[in-house]
């Protein structure tokens, strides 16, 4: 059994890591999701880092996650210590059960309905009100979600069955919170402590990719660092705890309209920021391989 393996999905996300590991000397095998496994099968290495993207949606509609989920769990009953396992994904998996997370811990998250029917979409649009986003319970980078600001032009969208879909037939029907100075922000944890945090501005909630690599061409999207208050800081890592995140971020809006912080994203998937000593000043992948190098001491 080898030390670690690297289970991924996109192409160049994460050469900078694969860079960050041969600098260090620490072996590791790549694996690009897809194929077949044995169920049966023995883990490969005692340390496994699952980097399957939600959004991997957007780039096959063969795509890996619910796969990923099955071989996660072979390997984990097999004795591998997997990093954004399956505890992990099935949170990262729904949006919904985010949200119930989220709430448990007693912080703000916008008002949300739950449906697995379209016909049910009206009805829980009169319980939330509007103007109100339609989300899909399963998206990546702002996949799948529609604002309506009133009756007429939700109901035209049922009605000609444009409404966003979710590949788990269930769908999110949320208010519309209007992000103050029209900015989110994205605290990334690492062994559920703080790491980092990026003020992103342009976004609300929407067409959201957490690296500045996929900012929009025409600037729409500006990504600073920035340092959360101690609040937010203290919410994000409690959220990475809860949600068992080894790496990841958490996402949090300040309400316009009441001041509140309310968070509605939980993301397993750290793609961090492709300029790193440009954003942040220092390079967030050293610090992974630094926890890497640990969880695979702690396996032997």
């Amino acid at each position: 059994m080898t030390d670690l393996t690297i289970v991924y999905e996109h192409d160049q996300w994460f050469e900078p890591l694969f860079a960050a590991l041969q600098r260090r000397g620490l072996p590791y095998s790549a694996m690009r999701a897809g194929g077949s496994f044995d169920p049966n099968c023995p883990a490969p290495s005692r340390v496994v880092l699952n980097r399957i993207a939600m959004s991997a949606i957007l780039r096959s509609a063969e795509q890996p996650i619910f796969w990923g989920l099955a071989l996660f769990d072979a390997w984990e009953r097999a004795g591998a210590h997997v990093l954004n396992g399956t505890a992990t994904l099935a949170v990262d998996t729904s949006k919904a059960r985010q949200l119930s997370l989220i709430a448990s811990l007693g912080l703000a998250i916008p008002r949300t309905r739950t449906v697995h029917r379209v016909a049910d979409v009206a009805q829980a649009a009169e319980a939330i009100g509007f103007p109100l986003v339609v989300k899909a319970n399963i998206g990546g980078a702002g996949a799948g979600i529609a604002r309506f600001d009133d009756r007429d032009a939700l109901r035209a969208a049922i009605a000609d069955r444009t409404l966003p879909g979710s590949i788990d037939g269930t769908l999110l029907v949320q208010d519309y919170v209007p992000a103050r100075d029209g900015r989110i922000m994205r605290i990334e944890t690492l062994d559920r402590s703080y790491l980092y945090a990026l003020d992103i501005a342009g976004a609300g909630a929407f067409d959201l990719c957490p690296a500045d690599a996929c900012q929009r061409p025409d600037g729409a999207i500006r990504m600073n660092a920035v340092e959360p208050v101690e609040p937010l800081r203290t919410a994000a890592e409690a959220i990475a705890r809860a949600a068992h995140l080894d790496v990841g971020g958490v996402e949090v809006m300040i309400d316009d309209r009441d001041g509140t912080p309310r968070f509605y994203d939980i993301n397993a998937l750290s793609n961090f920021v492709a300029k790193p000593l440009d954003v942040l000043g220092w390079d967030p992948h050293e610090k992974l391989v630094d926890r890497l190098e640990a969880w695979i001491a702690e396996s032997r």
